[in-house]
């Protein structure tokens, strides 16, 4: 009966993610009947942002490559190569001046994810949004209430939230397998930041609209420190490991475990805070409370090679990132492909539930689906919103030097007004949200 009530509070608090895509035949669905395909515009073209072009534009029965923006015109030259038929810009503004845009994919650096998607949603787009959502708690905040009061369907790029593990794992802990959770441990071997900024000033290389790439942040002279692969490294434009990762590993707690927004978050461990840069490991903790009938959750993050304390040696050479749940029956240890049961020797003759989460189509054809038919795909920003505030808190905590108690429904914490100043965000003029 404990379990059958845990499963049913998980599903109130998570029904928007728990079946993979839910009916919700209040969206709008684009421009066009359901019998046509989208017109789908791009933010950003290469690396990530190339991923994810392609696997939209493979979806080639629901999908059309209609416009591409980059603000490298080499990289934008090979996209277009690709996608002869599509429109090119360097200036995503001007992109989204179109009338015949359906959906947006916004794959560009966290700075300018805010300022691209909050636009695509108020030009009557449907919107795929890199993780993290952004770059600051605001900024998510606003794209999050934008989308909801527009109806607009949307997906953060968080893709291994659509992966089979994951559902599998949820399965287990939803149905009770290892018993009541109140503890999580989350870690990520990633590392970045640690630097001072760069003091040369070398030339912008030809073709790249570096003061477009800057757009909303804070202006700094052109290094190749910053672009186009190195801007993870600097609180300017991103937010290290946290931000990085947060959105994939802490995905699997917050989905398992039907969590929101923390009531808490402090640093347990970690260098001193420098001025322009992430640091380079970190140990935080985040208390989340009770939901219904589920208990309150101490959540702990770990990245820069440390990692949870109670793994064995063998644990942490082969789980260099990954999420233990510790229950009150046992432990279930997982990453993005793989999990186990612990002590593997009390599961040997457990009885898997039987699987009751849909697998995904795929995270790209999922939000197309959506956008053509109904519904809301897994990572919809309802539910990548407060998982990516949750994420960021952890930067400002860092930063703040300060435990947060955190006011999710005020954007602040109600004991540190000094953290306002990495709450917020702050644009350089000719930029807004």
């Amino acid at each position: 009966m404990k379990t059958s009530l845990n499963r049913r509070a998980f599903l109130q608090h998570g029904s928007v993610t728990a079946a993979g895509l839910v009916a919700a035949p209040w969206l709008s669905f684009g421009k066009g009947s359901a019998n046509e395909k989208l017109n789908v515009a791009f933010v950003g073209t290469a690396n990530r942002a190339g991923a994810d072009l392609a696997g939209v534009a493979k979806e080639t029965e629901l999908a059309n490559v209609v416009a591409l923006c980059d603000v490298d015109e080499n990289f934008l030259a090979a996209a277009k190569q690709k996608h002869p038929r599509a429109d090119t810009y360097t200036d995503f503004r001007e992109m989204l001046e179109r009338k015949d845009l359906d959906c947006v994919v916004v794959g560009t650096p966290d700075h300018t994810h805010a300022v691209a998607a909050v636009a695509a949603l108020r030009a009557g787009c449907h919107v795929y949004c890199e993780k993290p959502l952004a770059r600051t708690v605001s900024e998510v905040r606003i794209i999050t209430d934008t989308a909801r009061k527009l109806k607009r369907v949307t997906q953060m790029g968080n893709q291994i939230h659509s992966g089979t593990n994951f559902r599998r794992v949820v399965e287990l802990v939803q149905s009770g397998a290892i018993g009541e959770v109140r503890e999580v441990h989350v870690w990520v071997g990633s590392t970045y930041g640690g630097s001072s900024l760069p003091t040369d000033t070398p030339p912008v290389p030809n073709g790249l609209h570096y003061d477009l790439w800057v757009g909303p942040a804070k202006f700094l002279p052109y290094h190749p420190e910053y672009v186009p692969f190195k801007w993870r490294n600097w609180w300017n434009f991103g937010g290290g490991s946290l931000a990085d990762f947060g959105c994939h590993y802490m995905d699997l707690p917050h989905w398992a475990l039907g969590l929101s927004h923390p009531l808490s978050v402090e640093v347990v461990d970690g260098p001193p805070v420098h001025r322009d840069s992430p640091p380079p490991w970190l140990i935080m903790r985040y208390e989340y409370p009770q939901r219904d009938a589920l208990p309150p959750v101490r959540l702990t993050w770990y990245h820069g090679g440390k990692q949870a304390p109670m793994l064995t040696d063998d644990q942490r050479a082969k789980w260099k990132s990954g999420v233990l749940f510790v229950g009150s029956r046992g432990k279930l240890l997982a990453n993005y492909t793989n999990h186990v049961l612990l002590p593997e020797a009390a599961f040997a003759d457990f009885k898997r539930p039987e699987p009751f989460i849909p697998d995904s189509v795929g995270h790209h054809k999922e939000w197309l689906l959506a956008c053509k038919t109904g519904g809301k795909p897994g990572s919809n920003f309802d539910y990548a919103g407060p998982l990516t505030e949750a994420a960021l808190l952890g930067n400002v905590a860092y930063r703040t030097g300060k435990k947060l108690e955190w006011d999710a429904k005020k954007l602040r914490a109600a004991n540190a007004p000094e953290a306002d100043e990495f709450i917020q965000h702050h644009y350089r003029k000719g930029w807004k949200i």
